[in-house]
């Protein structure tokens, strides 16, 4: 059975040949409570025969091969990784970007909060999937990304970019030493800033940095497909919300590619 549930698809990737993505919802799975439904994450406490189903349905629902999604151990690095082939069990890497041109091999980036980015330069049948929280974001995951991918003979004028469902502006208030990092990088940075009234908390744009990152890469095209996670309890898991409400744990959501 595949996923039984919303998935949201980028116009920029629907229409390029021979490649299949989605940025999946909580909805479609097998697991049940605080996990309920299409959890994906093996890192969180759910039973990993429900999670190991899940996956297996995104794989379907992409119309791959095989039964499987390949997935990082995620760190917020700016570690982009190319592979040809899945990870041998118990050898999962510390990175948060996956690169590959194998047709069949189902790339995915893990999130609850933070932005999935999905990547192909259709000419040169090149995929990436990378998880960009604001570190990642900040350090640099998105380039390392697009490195890898003109490193394995992808093209940035060719390169089709498509920022997914993540935390928006009005749910994600940050502290000051967090808007500090950001204005030291670069203090036009000041403008993904913005408060409610004088005097309270800043509210950042994750999904604007990102996009704004990608923007200025020189890529082909970047889509903004970023419904907010925090704010849409029975679409997507989300990191913040649960922390909120004091619950033990989270689910994950899941963005897949893969060349058909």
């Amino acid at each position: 059975m595949a996923v039984d549930g919303e998935i949201i698809r980028a116009e920029c990737l629907s229409d390029a040949a021979g490649i299949s993505h989605g940025f999946f919802t909580r909805q479609g799975g097998v697991s049940t409570g605080i996990y309920g439904a299409l959890n994906c994450g093996l890192g969180s406490k759910d039973d990993p025969a429900l999670v190991r189903e899940n996956r297996a349905r995104v794989a379907r629902a992409l119309g791959a091969p095989r039964e499987e999604v390949t997935t990082l151990y995620q760190v917020h690095s700016a570690t982009a990784l190319v592979i040809d082939a899945p990870f041998p069990p118990g050898a999962v890497p510390r990175a948060d970007a996956l690169v590959t041109r194998t047709p069949g091999l189902v790339i995915g980036a893990m999130a609850a909060d933070c932005t999935p980015v999905l990547f192909a330069d259709p000419g040169a049948r090149i995929v990436a999937a990378a998880h960009a929280g604001w570190r990642g974001a900040l350090g640099g995951i998105l380039e390392s990304t697009i490195a890898a991918m003109v490193g394995l003979g992808a093209d940035r004028s060719r390169i089709r970019a498509a920022v997914g469902p993540c935390i928006n502006q009005s749910a994600y208030e940050v502290g000051p030493e967090f808007e500090a990092e950001f204005l030291r990088a670069d203090p036009e940075n000041a403008r993904f800033f913005a408060r409610n009234s004088t005097g309270t908390r800043s509210h950042f744009d994750l999904p604007g940095y990102v996009e704004h990152r990608l923007s200025r890469a020189g890529l082909a095209i970047v889509e903004r497909r970023s419904p907010c996670t925090y704010e849409n309890e029975s679409r997507f898991f989300s990191y913040r919300r649960a922390t909120h409400r004091k619950e033990p744990d989270y689910g994950r959501q899941i963005s897949a590619i893969v060349l058909t």
